[in-house]
């Protein structure tokens, strides 16, 4: 799978999780340099608390990943996810 945006590869993984229509990548395949801290932050009832980033000279908050997945969530997915980043696929293609 890989994430992009303006003809720019900003993720690329075979170890991608599928989460409820969005594939989260491992921080590890994710150009980090190309994102930025957003102060944006929201709660999913199950997962937790989602931070953002911006995409560098692009769309603000295009990217969320959960620092602290809640208990259980886990479980739920039936794989790690906590500081996996997903992207808003309005913002970014994910193919």
């Amino acid at each position: 799978m890989q994430a992009i945006w303006n003809d720019k590869v900003i993720a690329d993984s075979d170890d991608t999780v599928y989460i409820e229509g969005n594939q989260y990548f491992p921080k590890d395949s994710v150009k980090i340099d190309m994102l930025e801290g957003s102060d944006l932050e929201t709660v999913c009832h199950w997962k937790g608390t989602a931070n953002y980033y911006n995409i560098k000279g692009g769309p603000k908050n295009a990217a969320w990943y959960y620092a602290d997945p809640l208990p259980g969530s886990v479980d739920k997915v039936k794989h790690e996810f906590k500081d996996y980043i997903a992207f808003y696929p309005r913002e970014v293609t994910v193919k």
